[in-house]
């Protein structure tokens, strides 16, 4: 499975009695498929997997596997406690996804063996392919990184972690292994501001949550990153990413709530429609955050044009 451009993370639609809207989160899916993304990953972080149950992530996956159509792959969020992440893993499968985004186990941190061990288990529980996400309490070391990509049914890597150092140890760990089919690919929150680091160490891809709200300002971004223009890249950087950074850092969780607000303000030319806020423990922005936003994605409008 090969990725190719900017990686679409989309938001999950609640409707107004809080229940999994399907068709708008489909309608949001599907309206950013024109803008080129090179995979979607519904129910992962930015869909709020977190707040989903089961049955709710297999859902959302099915309506993201409707909208594509098989235009590009669909990689569905599995994770958590190992029974629903089980659970998960069997309703992507049964929806139609082609490979899981692996997200870490809940609460506990075992040692490196029963890391691998949990990723071995979803990778038993469906005939699914994985993408594992090296994070939080599923951090690998060289020896597990090795020992996962020696499984085919094991795409590749993505980095929430943020450390360089052993981010080009694992890059280096699979090299060794031979696979030349092996994606890695940057997953900090924002990974725009962060790319040009990880490209420099043979990271190429990286997830985009912007990409969800403000899809020309993604794909620009990513056409100058991918082009070489570094002009053109760091004037996105500057005028519209780090402004985005520094409100998203102001609460814990703004990395998807603002995210969310986006959808529903609209940008680029794009039309915001109702998606619903946030699930708790994530807060919606309040107003003076919503107006800066506003102002950030006018910015937007700015450096692409609204048409």
């Amino acid at each position: 499975m090969r990725f190719d451009g900017v990686l679409f993370f989309p938001v999950t639609a609640f409707a107004a009695d809080g229940s999994v809207d399907v068709a708008r989160t489909a309608e949001h899916v599907a309206s950013r498929l024109p803008y080129g993304p090179g995979g979607v990953f519904p129910a992962c972080g930015t869909g709020e997997f977190h707040a989903l149950s089961a049955a709710e992530a297999g859902e959302v996956v099915g309506a993201a596997v409707g909208a594509v159509g098989g235009s590009v792959p669909v990689v569905a969020g599995a994770g958590g406690p190992l029974g629903h992440a089980i659970e998960c893993a069997k309703r992507a499968e049964d929806a139609g996804a082609d490979a899981l985004l692996v997200l870490p186990p809940y609460l506990v941190a075992g040692p490196m063996s029963g890391t691998v061990a949990y990723v071995e288990a979803l990778l038993q529980a469906s005939s699914l392919p994985v993408i594992v996400y090296h994070r939080g309490s599923a951090k690998l070391d060289e020896a597990a990184a090795a020992r996962l990509a020696s499984d085919s049914r094991v795409l590749g890597f993505k980095d929430g972690v943020g450390d360089l150092g052993v981010a080009q140890q694992l890059v280096r760990t699979v090299a060794a292994t031979g696979r030349d089919d092996f994606a890695f690919f940057n997953g900090l929150p924002t990974a725009e501001l962060t790319q040009q680091a990880y490209r420099a160490i043979g990271v190429p891809l990286y997830s985009s949550a912007a990409f969800a709200m403000a899809p020309r300002v993604a794909k620009a971004f990513y056409e100058a990153y991918a082009s070489g223009d570094d002009a053109r890249r760091l004037e996105i950087l500057d005028a519209f990413y780090l402004p985005l950074v520094r409100l998203r850092d102001e609460v814990p969780g703004f990395a998807v709530s603002l995210v969310k607000a986006g959808v529903r303000l609209g940008c680029q030319g794009v039309d915001g429609f109702e998606v619903g806020g946030v699930r708790p423990p994530l807060i919606d922005p309040d107003e003076r955050q919503l107006a800066e936003l506003r102002r950030i994605l006018a910015i937007g409008d700015e450096l692409v044009g609204a048409a």
